[in-house]
């Protein structure tokens, strides 16, 4: 049996380095007043030793260096595009990522959130959480807080979202301009109450006011659902079932439309020739050849890394509530075309051309 090689200390990288632990200590922390020259020497003795600070080492000033992130559902993969900007950037300015995932409501997710805050994480990014506004201000004002996803603006807390009014826009215009009247949508509802800022909620809205824009105030149809397969697939069978079918969805979310795709399909019904899907979110699934979903892009990459660098600006002191909305971009691929037995029209004189839309093969 080997022996177990013991763990250096930051005693052992002073007395490598002939600087006094305190030295060491500044380097690790990068505190001010550290010279270049020091800095490369210490690192170069951690290096040769494999010295790996611990959090309570790194945590000298009261600082553990770790972010927690809270995800409701990890089965929608746009999650993991928000979580990779997140970890990227948290990363880069010395920040390590823990993520919590809780689904089963609000009880939950606060159980997760006091989880985090017991392990003295510096800051917390809560992804489109449950719970009131207040609920939201409660837990910024003992820790240092962003949310993506929800619509600010926070007192306590700073926001990331999506302009989700300006993106349901952006279909609705769509499939107006090809010829579509009865478009329906799909709006997220399940276990907690929707809270005004939540996307669901502002996309719903969005839709509404878009179709209302364009005349089609009379075909205006919200289908409660869940934005995930099976909801998707749960909402195609509702659709099917009228006497007056729609034409088209804004499916609220790609995984939803994921679902209206597979239960089209199964239906024996041609996209787009019969029936015409938009998807929100821009998952890497959308692009695939095989399923070309038009949809809206809300960058999510750069959402995750803009949230945890405003959450880095809250730890190192800053309190002056930021909200930021990002413009999402349309793209138009494979499932969207004119009505069975009609052309497309011009589009409407105010579509929201501003927020960009793209062609993509």
């Amino acid at each position: 049996m080997s022996e177990q090689v013991k763990r250096a200390t930051i005693s052992d990288v002073a007395r490598h380095a002939g600087v006094s632990k305190a030295a060491v200590s500044k380097v690790i922390r990068d505190a001010y007043g550290v010279s270049a020259t020091m800095k490369t020497r210490v690192e170069a003795s951690m290096d040769t030793l494999g010295y790996r600070p611990s959090a309570l080492a790194r945590g000298l000033r009261g600082s553990s260096f770790t972010l927690g992130v809270f995800v409701v559902d990890l089965q929608n993969t746009f999650m993991t595009v928000l979580i990779d900007g997140i970890r990227e950037e948290a990363e880069a300015r010395g920040y390590q990522v823990f993520i919590g995932q809780a689904r089963s409501g609000l009880v939950d997710q606060r159980r997760m959130i006091e989880a985090m805050v017991d392990r003295k994480m510096d800051g917390l990014l809560l992804i489109a959480p449950f719970g009131t506004a207040d609920d939201l201000e409660t837990i910024a004002r003992s820790t240092p807080t962003v949310v993506l996803g929800r619509h600010g603006p926070g007192v306590s807390y700073d926001t990331v979202a999506s302009d989700d009014l300006a993106g349901s826009a952006l279909i609705v215009d769509h499939l107006a301009s090809l010829g579509h009247r009865r478009i329906s949508h799909l709006m997220h509802a399940w276990g907690e109450k929707n809270e005004p800022g939540m996307p669901q909620e502002v996309r719903a809205r969005g839709y509404v006011e878009a179709m209302k824009r364009n005349g089609l105030e009379h075909e205006i149809d919200v289908i409660e659902t869940r934005w995930n397969q099976e909801g998707g697939r749960n909402a195609t069978a509702l659709m099917l079932e009228r006497k007056h079918r729609p034409t088209a969805v804004h499916a609220g979310t790609d995984m939803a439309a994921l679902g209206v795709l597979s239960a089209l399909w199964d239906a024996g019904i041609r996209v787009p020739e019969q029936f015409s899907v938009v998807g929100y979110d821009n998952i890497f699934a959308a692009s695939f050849p095989a399923i070309g979903l038009t949809t809206v892009d809300q960058s999510g990459f750069e959402m995750g890394s803009l949230a945890a660098r405003l959450l880095v600006e809250r730890i190192q002191g800053r309190q002056d509530a930021v909200t930021t909305l990002v413009a999402p971009r349309l793209i138009i691929r494979k499932t969207t075309a004119p009505p069975p037995g009609m052309k497309a029209s011009p589009p409407t004189a105010d579509t929201h051309a501003a927020s960009g839309a793209g062609t993509e093969q």
